[in-house]
């Protein structure tokens, strides 16, 4: 397994230590207005972008991070015009084949993330093919949101519970945030310690909300096409200068 701590060498000088965020989300901002800069067709950025979260996955557990999370489509994203989603839907299908040829060579743990309801069943059979073939990989444990929304996980976690409730399965006295945490699409992953979001924006735009409670933001200027390992290993030496507190206790 890679090391938590790294040393980088930039031009010859040595950096001090670094310690590596355990799990890393990231928002996918800036394709369309990457492809648009360059004269391109919104579409061109999407699949782009879509290479280029192959490298992040490799480069990032190089660098030690063990988890990753990436927004690939929210629940919002239907309202996008329908040739961009019908694009999208056509880019997923493709994506999910290559996920599945990259979580062999590189032992990645693949989960998809979000309301799988609304998807064609096709790929919703891709889906379950990909997180059945890689459920027992031991290398980056690599989380895909697919229509998905914060507030929507919530909603749908809520319905779960009080259905237990409704059963007697659970007494309402008993619920707690861990009870809650459990109903949520990402039980059983450590909550994230950095979120990235490129493209200059800075809002969360309804990604992880329960999860977030505690993570440190570094926003980027950089598209998501340009975002390279030299621009994670940036939010990562960002990361290091936080001064990690939870309940007023730092974090060692």
């Amino acid at each position: 397994m890679p090391p938590l701590l790294i040393i980088w060498e930039e031009q010859g000088i040595m950096s001090s230590k670094l310690k590596m965020p355990n799990h890393v989300a990231i928002i996918l901002d800036g394709n369309g207005r990457w492809a648009r800069a360059k004269g391109m067709p919104r579409n061109y950025g999407h699949v782009q972008g879509a290479k280029m979260v192959e490298v992040i996955c490799e480069e990032a557990y190089k660098m030690g991070i063990q988890y990753l999370t990436v927004y690939a489509f929210s629940t919002e994203n239907w309202n996008r015009p329908k040739d961009e989603v019908d694009a999208l839907m056509k880019l997923l299908r493709n994506y999910m084949k290559t996920c599945l040829k990259t979580a062999a060579k590189n032992r990645m743990c693949v989960r998809v993330i979000g309301d799988k309801s609304r998807l064609d069943e096709d790929i919703r059979t891709r889906i379950e093919e990909l997180e059945e073939a890689t459920r027992d990989n031991d290398g980056l444990h690599f989380q895909i949101a697919i229509n998905y929304g914060g507030r929507d996980e919530l909603v749908r976690a809520v319905k779960q519970i009080a259905g237990k409730v409704s059963l007697g399965e659970v007494k309402a006295e008993e619920i707690t945030e861990e009870l809650i945490s459990d109903a949520l699409d990402t039980r059983g992953i450590p909550e994230p310690d950095l979120l990235i979001r490129t493209c200059n924006e800075q809002r969360i735009s309804n990604f992880l909300l329960w999860q977030l409670a505690y993570t440190e933001f570094y926003f980027t200027p950089v598209p998501w096409p340009d975002f390279t390992k030299e621009e994670l290993e940036k939010a990562v030496e960002a990361y290091n200068h936080r001064d990690r507190r939870y309940g007023l206790i730092k974090e060692d």
